[in-house]
């Protein structure tokens, strides 16, 4: 399977403090991991370096079989690699804007706005509020609406920081449900979390940040 995106000796310091220093990280295409580790030990931190929100350290980087340097961080990534928040951000308008922004900010036309739209509400349960403004939303519904919102971009890595945290029972389902099929359609997968269902599912390989080293477990069946 090709390789996505590989870093060598990536380290992350806040003043003297060295948070971690992972001596390989290897993310292949069409591939979902789960990113596992004690509070604190920097996991939300690495994806937000990953996704070009942090600055880091590293002695190489290679992106889709292209050498790159994380800084200034890459536009090849920028435009490949989307970061999901724990807590969503969402705009004071409409579902529907939300999840189109990123698309009119590309500069698509309209109609190929609304059609992508369209889908990515299909997709994850939400057409029917296309209209509601988000302050109405209850936390299930904002992050399968900002899954949608990073779906439609059609990234090559997705980073999921904690994605069903203080969901509970039928939302929590609803969102871990979507996760196989961005995987089946190309897209690469990470998700820092403490979620069993979501460690647990097939195909994900476990990466677990433990005394600022890396660990990860061998890849399971993929993701069906």
């Amino acid at each position: 399977m090709r390789i996505l995106l590989s870093i060598h000796q990536l380290k992350k310091q806040f003043g003297e403090r060295q948070l971690f220093e992972i001596e390989h990280l290897t993310i292949r295409q069409a591939s979902a991991y789960v990113l596992t580790g004690l509070n604190g030990t920097g996991k939300s931190t690495l994806l937000r370096i990953l996704a070009g929100l942090e600055p880091a350290q590293a002695s190489e980087v290679v992106f889709l079989d292209q050498s790159l340097a994380l800084a200034p961080y890459p536009s090849s990534m920028r435009a490949a690699i989307v970061y999901v928040h724990q807590h969503p951000v969402m705009f004071s308008t409409s579902v529907a804007h939300n999840i189109g922004y990123g698309l009119v900010a590309r500069g698509l036309p309209k109609a190929e706005v609304a059609r992508h739209v369209d889908e990515a509400m299909e997709w994850a349960g939400v057409s029917h509020l296309r209209d509601s403004k988000p302050l109405t939303l209850s936390g299930g519904e904002k992050q399968r609406i900002a899954l949608a919102r990073a779906k439609v971009l059609e990234p090559k890595l997705l980073l999921l920081d904690e994605p069903t945290a203080n969901l509970d029972g039928a939302a929590r389902e609803q969102v871990i449900a979507l996760i196989p099929s961005l995987v089946k359609n190309g897209g690469s997968v990470v998700m820092a979390c403490h979620d069993r269902d979501l460690i647990a599912l097939p195909g994900v390989e476990r990466l677990k940040l433990r005394d600022g080293r890396l660990q990860a477990r061998q890849q399971r069946v993929r993701v069906a």
